[in-house]
């Protein structure tokens, strides 16, 4: 091991580069995950998602000022006349806003109505009344859309099912490309960011809409991302590192990746916080599930996934190429 230094019996500098001992404190981190998922767990099923009208139904109506508003203000308005429940946020420009009322308010205010078309439509200019009874200036409606509960409850569902999928998937891939070893850890790797991510939505009680989802499944490729590139270079250094034990060379694949996933995350992290405080409340939660996904995937990706390859024992065995029958027999003179 040419360019190797060696103390108290670690290699501690490897082809020119520091070696981390990443897993001297693996234990530690073990038990911070576990805690991390237990209160996720308990978040979860103590405060349960917030869903948003995606997953719950619920109407849609899309307003126009001709003065910009103050979004507390309307969220007032509508509390007081009875609109309990509304989401309120900016779309598009200053002056447009989009009201997202719960199912029980558009159950309330539809009773009436012989027709769904007109009850829709009646919602609609309910809201707008009380707007403009409020305003100084002229409130256009610019469109109403209503959200059945059932689709609601097929679009949790799919998701639900989606995320899943990708799961397996995933599994399936990293074990054909790697060893199964790695296909365990990659996926637990990535279960544990997906149950962060949720408990902390639950924990919060932010809403959970179909953009949090689609931030939710993008976690779970950008956390991939960075697992295979470990399990990459670990494989590579397990053929290449002769005499060195498996937390050595696990320890010398996480620091010679060090630089790359740190860089990553540095990267990805300023467009996120970018889009969190300049993209507007409609993709509010959106970027924010992304920065807790890309915070616990950095960590998962260095902690996690090598420590359940701890935990399963890999050895060089495990990677070393299988030889081909007859290979020995063709080398001997």
């Amino acid at each position: 091991m040419s360019e190797t230094k060696v103390e108290d019996g670690k290699i501690t500098e490897y082809m020119g580069k520091r070696v981390f001992s990443f897993m001297r404190w693996r234990k530690l981190a073990a038990a911070l995950s576990i805690l991390a998922i237990v209160a996720s767990i308990a978040a979860l099923a103590m405060n349960g998602l917030k869903f948003g009208l995606d997953f719950t139904g619920g109407t849609q109506v899309e307003v126009g000022y001709e003065i910009a508003p103050q979004i507390e203000e309307v969220r007032g308005q509508l509390v007081d006349a009875g609109y309990e429940g509304a989401t309120v946020v900016r779309f598009g420009s200053d002056n447009e806003l989009l009201i997202k009322l719960p199912p029980e308010v558009t159950e309330k205010q539809t009773q009436t109505s012989a027709r769904d078309e007109d009850a829709t439509q009646s919602i609609g200019d309910k809201v707008v009344t009380v707007l403009r009874q409020n305003s100084d200036g002229d409130v256009d409606l610019r469109r109403v859309e209503v959200v059945g509960p059932q689709i609601g409850e097929e679009l949790r569902d799919d998701g639900g099912l989606g995320m899943l999928f990708a799961l397996a998937v995933v599994m399936g891939y990293v074990a054909l490309r790697f060893q199964y070893k790695f296909s365990i850890g990659a996926v637990a790797a990535l279960i544990h960011d997906v149950i962060l991510v949720l408990g902390f939505f639950a924990l919060l009680q932010l809403d959970f809409d179909l953009t949090v989802l689609a931030a939710v499944l993008a976690v779970i490729g950008y956390s991939l991302n960075d697992t295979i590139v470990v399990a990459d270079r670990i494989r590579e250094n397990f053929r290449k590192v002769r005499k060195a034990e498996s937390e050595e060379i696990i320890d010398i694949s996480l620091s010679q990746t060090l630089g790359r996933t740190l860089m990553t995350s540095l990267t990805t992290l300023l467009v996120l916080f970018a889009l969190q405080f300049f993209g507007g409340e409609l993709i509010h939660n959106f970027s924010l599930a992304l920065v807790v996904g890309v915070l616990v995937g950095t960590y998962s990706s260095i902690y996690v996934s090598a420590n359940i390859l701890m935990a399963l024992g890999i050895t060089k065995e495990d990677l070393m190429p299988p030889v081909k029958e007859g290979a020995e027999l063709e080398e001997m003179p």
